[in-house]
């Protein structure tokens, strides 16, 4: 991935960039000193633009720059964190580690849990830069909204559409960290999103349509690669389509899930099941825990054989992408579920031990400078199979066809859920037969993972970005992606 960024660093970076690394070593000198057992800093930069198109009027422009730093501190198996506003220099930071060190010790005195005991990590010095061709912050604005408005005008042109909507978001992301254990990286990330959709309204009913609605870790090329004024048309005359047509009935049906629904198929019922904070039940606070057993690596069936989920933070474009988490561990790619067995959890320094890793599998994220790295998902994905969709359908007698996500609810401990799409095939004798309107599902996660029984090939693999993935007390919002290809369940409870 390294390689892939035509981004150069300036001699200004660099000159500013080692700047940083002389105080952050002097506070860090700080902190041993005081009694620290570890330390590390993490100052980061932040900018990011919103703009939204609302029946061809600009609704939405915004844009925002933030700036801090957090020092994170371990004393006596307990930890400290501090962060604050602004540039990191000496005298501040002093202070900001001063506070953490404060917590830390305090923690300490009182703390009668299982005290912290980190795995080992190996020292370096890097920077890595995610891929970029074009800047999306230097790309004008004003071809950014007249690409909106112009998916606006071919949306309108069916009569049916009453509303539509058209928006980007970009995101710039650099941090620079440095811990007492010499581990020191430089690392900047770029995101690029766009979505267009539009209501129809006809036959006393109310339906919409979207597409792409993906973000992606890349310049403004994802945007180039999303085509949307090539979708507009589609998605008006589906939205159309779909307030004639029949709701979808209830029964029992297999189900075939496209990427842009198994996203938060995937994301609920499998990554944050998956997390070893919720499994341990450390973290409960918001959105519960998980159903998985500690003890049930290598022996738990998730799901049919079929089955194969990875984390992977080195997928090309994924918004779970990166070289280092923040804990300074390099990203990896694993399996979470092999072959239908429970096999992994994410984890971090403080936690690998508990599963037996002897290093952490690298999932410590934090939202900003002013939250503590907590386990968060990279790329949680479905690998491919051996099928194509088109051999999918030809094989099912009798089923479903959805795609986009549009509704979702599960429980406290991710198992039982109800999912809903924006769109519905109904498939008979191997043929598509017509849509159906509010296609919704219900199941239980280890059932319906247990129901898979085909997955399409590499081919038809695509990435789904999301960047409201929120956890932890106070929430903290991070940005994931799933890849996946469409996906066969079979005997699925679908309709109200």
């Amino acid at each position: 991935m390294g390689n892939e960024s035509s981004t150069v660093a300036s001699s200004q970076d660099i000159r500013e960039s080692e700047e940083l690394k002389v105080t952050k070593r002097s506070i860090l000198e700080y902190l041993a000193n005081q009694g620290a057992d570890y330390a590390d800093i993490r100052a980061v930069d932040e900018e990011s633009q919103a703009l939204a198109v609302q029946n061809g009027k600009v609704t939405l422009l915004n844009t925002s720059q933030t700036e801090g730093f957090g020092v994170r501190v371990l004393v006596d198996g307990a930890w400290g964190f501090y962060g604050a506003k602004g540039s990191l220099e000496a005298g501040i930071g002093l202070k900001v580690a001063g506070q953490a060190l404060s917590i830390a010790k305090a923690g300490a005195r009182v703390s009668k849990g299982k005290p912290v005991e980190l795995a080992p990590v190996q020292s370096f010095d890097d920077t890595w830069v995610s891929p970029c061709k074009i800047d999306p912050f230097q790309v004008k604005l004003e071809d950014k909204i007249n690409l909106l408005q112009e998916a606006h005008r071919l949306m309108t042109k069916n009569p049916v559409v009453r509303s539509t909507h058209g928006s980007m978001t970009f995101f710039r992301k650099k941090t620079e960290f440095l811990s007492t254990e010499r581990v020191s990286f430089s690392q900047t990330v770029t995101e690029s999103g766009g979505s267009i959709s539009a209501v129809a309204v006809g036959d006393g009913d109310v339906q919409s349509r979207s597409c792409p609605n993906n973000v992606l870790q890349a310049g403004y090329e994802a945007i180039n690669d999303m085509e949307l004024l090539n979708h507009a048309e589609e998605i008006a005359s589906q939205a159309a389509d779909l307030t004639r047509a029949p709701s979808c009935p209830s029964m029992i049906s297999d189900v075939i899930l496209m990427p842009s629904h198994l996203r938060i198929q995937i994301h609920e019922s499998c990554g944050h099941a998956f997390e070893l904070d919720r499994v341990q039940g450390a973290e409960k606070g918001y959105y519960g825990g998980s159903f998985l057993p500690l003890n049930g690596l290598g022996s738990y069936r998730y799901g049919s054989p079929q089955c194969n989920l990875t984390a992977d933070a080195t997928v090309p474009r994924g918004l779970g992408t990166f070289k280092y988490d923040d804990e300074g561990i390099p990203g990896q790619r694993f399996h979470l579920v092999k072959d239908g067995i429970a096999v992994s959890y994410l984890a971090s320094r403080e936690t690998a031990g508990d599963i037996g890793l002897d290093r952490s599998n690298g999932t410590m994220r934090a939202e900003d400078w002013s939250q503590a790295p907590i386990i968060r998902m990279t790329n949680i994905n479905l690998e491919p199979g051996d099928w194509t969709l088109d051999e999918m359908i030809q094989d099912t007698k009798h089923g479903i066809l959805m795609d986009t996500s549009k509704s979702w609810s599960i429980d406290d401990r991710r198992w039982n859920f109800q999912m809903g799409s924006e769109i519905g095939w109904l498939i008979k004798d191997g043929s598509i037969e017509g849509i159906v309107k509010n296609p919704t599902y219900t199941g239980v996660t280890s059932q319906f993972w247990g129901s898979l029984d085909a997955v399409a090939g590499k081919d038809e693999w695509e990435v789904c970005g999301s960047t409201g993935c929120g956890k932890g007390e106070p929430i903290q919002n991070i940005h994931v992606s799933h890849g996946s290809s469409p996906a066969r369940f079979r005997s699925i409870k679908v309709g109200v």
